[in-house]
């Protein structure tokens, strides 16, 4: 499992995916959500930037990350 601290409100999904190194690029990430492979808190996630907040869990392939809030 990946902890990944969430900086402001929430993360776009595209960018978490990045940002966590699951994928490459954007477009890779929008590839990944549009194929339903990417799920949120147990469900197919098909927006590609829907707005995670901390204490949801993204599930990709075998990796799963969980966001928390970033401390200061």
């Amino acid at each position: 499992m990946i902890t990944f601290p969430v900086r402001g409100d929430y993360i776009q999904l595209d960018q978490l995916l990045k940002a966590a190194s699951l994928v490459e690029s954007g477009g890779e990430a929008h590839s990944a959500v549009e194929e339903g492979l990417v799920k949120v808190d147990g469900q197919v996630e098909s927006r590609k930037r829907a707005k995670l907040r901390p204490g949801q869990r993204v599930r990709f392939g075998a990796e799963e990350i969980l966001l928390v809030a970033e401390t200061d």
